[in-house]
């Protein structure tokens, strides 16, 4: 039995509602909590307090006062020239998540460190293991194919100690590998995440981002300078893009279909969907779940499935759940 159900029927302007970073910024609060945001803080042309969003520097230091005002997470940095996340669209992701748990709940979202999750592609700022244990408590696994990224995410980790009990961090070794040489024999994940690269070539991953500096007012320097905004190479675009890469996904999530109660991942173009659905049927996903997200005029959706059926379903919440 496939079911496919979309969650969200109507597109929502603003983000989840226990999203704390549903409103403006608070820059007087986050420089209280981070006086080195300071510097950074001007007033736009609306004569609105801000940061330049085209200044890679700016948008570090904002991420940084964010996460120590909003989630105790003192310590945080990451090399130059990797992906500087825009925190409140990552939030987002980690709470439909929990409501993804809570509808196979009664509506009780589970909380706390029996709750296990493997963030795939966790990247070099660990953004996603922070939020969602911050907020509720859950543990973590994260991955990379990427020796530095992970590196820096183990930095992170052992700076914090709210994080160190709760967060590891794994190099995936084998890039054509999502599940294969990171999960464990007899290990048991609640959810799998992942935030794909959607581009499908560095050409692609090269023009979008130069339509980035441009819908910021400016014109990079350099083709270097181009590719480098915003994210690694490997963090913008595979061969396929998120298509194939999720297809992928899929296909090897079936593998450890018993070790995994939801497999999620974001999906950025709605014509993407189809191809994964025919996948997922392919794989005999029992139940999919298409949850859209908007921030503003952007949408986007999570793709969840699970290959357990009701019964074991059952058995997964009460074992673990409870």
């Amino acid at each position: 039995m496939t079911s496919i159900a979309d969650l969200n029927s109507t597109e929502k302007q603003s983000l989840h509602p226990r999203n704390p970073h549903r409103f403006r910024y608070d820059f007087p609060a986050l420089i209280k909590s981070c006086p080195a945001l300071a510097p950074f803080v001007t007033r736009n042309k609306y004569q609105d307090e801000s940061v330049d969003f085209a200044n890679p520097e700016a948008v570090k230091m904002l991420n940084k006062a964010i996460l120590i005002h909003f989630y105790g997470i003192q310590h945080w940095d990451i090399p130059a020239n990797y992906l500087r996340p825009p925190i409140p669209g990552r939030a987002d992701y980690i709470h439909y998540l929990a409501d993804l748990l809570g509808s196979v709940n009664d509506n009780v979202i589970p909380i706390g460190k029996e709750i296990t999750g493997l963030d795939i592609g966790v990247g070099a700022n660990c953004v996603y293991p922070i939020i969602g244990h911050q907020s509720y408590g859950w543990r973590f696994v994260g991955s990379d194919i990427d020796p530095k990224a992970i590196q820096n995410a183990k930095r992170i980790v052992t700076a914090n100690p709210v994080l160190t009990p709760f967060v590891e961090c794994r190099l995936q070794t084998t890039p054509t590998a999502i599940f294969k040489g990171v999960v464990q024999a007899n290990e048991k994940f609640d959810f799998t995440m992942c935030n794909p690269p959607f581009h499908a070539s560095l050409a692609e991953a090269t023009a979008g981002t130069q339509r980035k500096w441009q819908n910021l007012g400016r014109t990079s320097a350099s083709q270097k300078e181009t590719l480098n905004f915003g994210g690694q190479n490997a963090e913008l675009w595979c061969e396929g893009g998120e298509k194939a890469f999720v297809t992928k996904m899929i296909e090897q999530s079936a593998q450890i279909a018993n070790q995994c109660f939801w497999f999620t991942s974001l999906v950025s173009k709605k014509t993407t969907l189809p191809f994964l659905y025919k996948a997922l049927k392919k794989a005999k996903a029992f139940e999919i779940q298409t949850i859209e997200m908007a921030q503003g005029q952007k949408v986007s959706r999570m793709v969840a499935w699970t290959f357990l059926g009701t019964h074991q379903q059952k058995v997964w919440r009460q074992e673990r759940w409870r």
